[in-house]
């Protein structure tokens, strides 16, 4: 048995991404358990405490301490669920979501410092590796394998939208530049001026790479919100990626008080379509037209979103 060897990884490891002393190793107030807590707050389109004792596997007391320690330094707000008034929700607060966008920097500098001493040639062979750690040992607890992660666009995030919008379009659709530069003028839109409160990017993450991205914005009938720019990988296509970026969407927008929520996109996207109707969205117009080098037949689509209150 390879115990030993297996031992051996667990203590070089340990070291190697200090979790033994997180905080002083990613120059954070956080330990590696409330840094992994604040994670999944941020990534998740959802959460309550069940869902993160779970994920985590951590004792409910512990966790129930946790959380109450977040709530006094103004780092969550926590509720009754919408949906169970039994269970207790748990969100982010603005700061909240400052400290964990802080963390994941920090995290990012100190596994790219790693890297850097690695050689480029080994770089490949080590990330598969850990691959193939991750799954043999997830298939060896009945796990199912990891499922895309989703966060908040960090530094160059926003030009991978426009860029993978642009070939993947060209690639499968045929369309040309025209698309590009509209997908490049909503994006310097919501860069250069968007309400964070009201109005988010998500950043679909698999094994430390971008599958997807959606972006929810104000509409310009009141109360209403759009999802714009809807994108996975093809790689990552038929691990429910789309759905869970949809999903993300819908629920921010009802949490943050929108009435509705619109869409529009074109009829040849059907794997996009069949994801907005089973997220409950309805088709109330479609018009032809001429765009991006082809005939196409534009989409309205519209989901009423109960409880809303956004002017």
């Amino acid at each position: 048995m390879p115990v030993p060897e297996i031992r051996a990884f667990n203590r070089f490891y340990t070291n190697l991404i200090g979790a033994l002393d997180y905080s002083k190793h990613l120059y954070t107030p956080y330990t590696l358990t409330e840094s992994r807590v604040l994670y999944e707050l941020a990534h998740a389109p959802r959460t309550d405490a069940a869902d993160l004792r779970a994920e985590l596997s951590l004792d409910a007391g512990y966790l129930s301490r946790l959380l109450a320690k977040f709530e006094r330094e103004g780092l969550v707000e926590r509720a009754p669920s919408v949906l169970d008034s039994r269970r207790q929700r748990i969100t982010l607060t603005p700061a909240g979501r400052e400290a964990a966008a802080l963390l994941d920097e920090r995290s990012r500098e100190a596994v790219n410092a790693m890297l850097a001493k690695v050689d480029p040639g080994e770089r490949d062979r080590l990330t598969e590796a850990m691959r193939s750690v991750r799954e043999i040992l997830q298939r060896s607890r009945g796990q199912e394998a990891a499922r895309p992660a989703l966060r908040e666009p960090g530094p160059g995030d926003l030009g991978w939208i426009v860029q993978r919008h642009g070939a993947l379009y060209a690639a499968e659709f045929g369309w040309n530049t025209e698309f590009e530069g509209l997908i490049a003028r909503i994006v310097a839109d919501f860069a250069q001026d968007h309400d964070p409160y009201l109005e988010r990017v998500w950043i679909a993450e698999l094994d430390g790479s971008p599958v997807g991205g959606v972006m929810c914005v104000r509409d310009d009938a009141p109360g209403t919100a759009r999802l714009r720019l809807l994108l996975v990988e093809p790689s990552a296509r038929g691990l429910g990626v789309g759905r869970q970026l949809v999903d993300a969407v819908v629920a921010f927008a009802r949490e943050v008080g929108y009435r509705e929520l619109v869409l529009w996109t074109n009829d040849v996207l059907a794997s996009a379509r069949k994801i907005y109707q089973g997220a409950g969205f309805t088709l109330v117009a479609e018009k032809p037209h001429r765009s991006y080098g082809a005939d196409l037949v534009g989409q309205d689509w519209r989901l009423s979103l109960s409880e809303g209150t956004v002017r």
